[in-house]
């Protein structure tokens, strides 16, 4: 995202970043419980800062309800407060910078025994979950309709943060062997290097080259082994090319969700999002809470009975910079080869 904003997307002037892990120094409160319970915590956040005087945020429209599903999966005034700042993106200065201030209720305390270097992948690993928070992925099966087969178009950071999510999801209500004739395929992820693919293999995805699924003698540039064979499909590619992919692996009336912001605009044909009535659904960010509860399993799960493999993020990073040389890094994260480059200030 801050490559897409330095290109020009919101528009924004300020100081970049909005990924981070910091301590909790002052607080707008003479109230002693509330700083002796935050001064000195390590925190992570939610980027967006709502007005709260708006009826996004008093709720006065019920998005917020949980609509007896048990938790909250609209979640609007938590991201689409109108008069919202967002941080290092939108009217807010980012965290490439010693000091910055967000409301006390967007923070959340960082487990102990976390190191830094992972809790910073709270932000998009949350991003990642905001698909299972939004039910896009139906796992149950009805009497004549099986769970969804799902694919994910991108080998980038958002694309393997979300495949790490959703094979976990796939594992925990399916197990993790899908050879038996009766589980369900696990969720694929389409990418162009092996290398990057191969990362994720512990996770409960299936990896596959993305020039297996192009073949552009077919009618929709898709070859007949993918075309309209998953019921979702998670775009993570930013790119026009990458969701007229998306558009041909999806079944029609099925469920296209895009992940990924882009600065330029380029046209592209959507005629196939007309034709196969495919619903179409913006997903932003997501529960850091569940992100920190991903980067907090052990090596055995979250418990003894839990088949979940621990996410090591820490594969992700390529290189570490002090806060004084943040152009360099910036320079580094641009480059192709770069997975996740992180900013340690002193």
């Amino acid at each position: 995202t801050d490559l897409e904003i330095l290109q020009g997307y919101m528009g924004f002037q300020g100081v970049l970043g909005h990924e981070f892990v910091g301590v909790v120094e002052s607080i707008n409160t003479n109230d002693e419980d509330v700083l002796k319970e935050w001064i000195g915590q390590r925190v992570c956040g939610d980027i967006n800062i709502g007005c709260g005087d708006c009826g996004v945020c008093a709720n006065d429209y019920g998005y917020d309800d949980d609509n007896g599903c048990g938790s909250c999966c609209h979640n609007m005034s938590r991201n689409h407060c109108p008069n919202r700042s967002v941080l290092g993106i939108l009217q807010c200065n980012g965290c490439m910078a010693e000091y910055i201030a967000l409301p006390l209720c967007n923070l959340h305390k960082v487990p102990d025994g976390m190191s830094d270097e992972v809790a910073v992948f709270s932000e998009p690993l949350a991003a990642a979950c905001r698909i299972v928070e939004q039910k896009l992925v139906r796992y149950d099966a009805g009497e004549k309709r099986k769970p969804d087969k799902v694919a994910i178009l991108g080998d980038g950071k958002l694309g393997l943060m979300i495949a790490e999510v959703l094979g976990r999801e796939h594992i925990s209500h399916f197990g993790n062997d899908d050879n038996d004739g009766t589980t369900p395929p696990k969720p694929v992820l389409f990418g162009k290097h092996l290398s990057k693919l191969k990362l994720v293999s512990v996770s409960g995805v299936n990896g596959c080259l993305v020039e297996e699924a192009i073949d552009k003698s077919a009618f929709n540039g898709v070859s007949s082994k993918h075309a309209a064979k998953y019921d979702v499909v998670v775009d993570a590619t930013g790119s026009p090319a990458g969701l007229t992919l998306a558009a041909g692996l999806c079944r029609p009336m099925g469920t296209l969700v895009l992940k990924s912001t882009c600065a330029a605009g380029e046209q592209f044909n959507a005629a196939p999002f007309v034709i196969d009535e495919l619903r179409v659904v913006g997903s932003r960010c997501g529960p850091i809470y569940k992100a920190l509860e991903l980067l907090n399993l052990k090596e055995e799960g979250v418990d003894s009975s839990s088949s979940l493999k621990p996410l090591n993020v820490e594969k992700y990073i390529t290189r570490v910079f002090p806060l004084s040389e943040a152009p360099e890094a910036i320079k580094c994260a641009a480059e192709r080869s770069t997975m996740k480059v992180q900013i340690i200030c002193d």
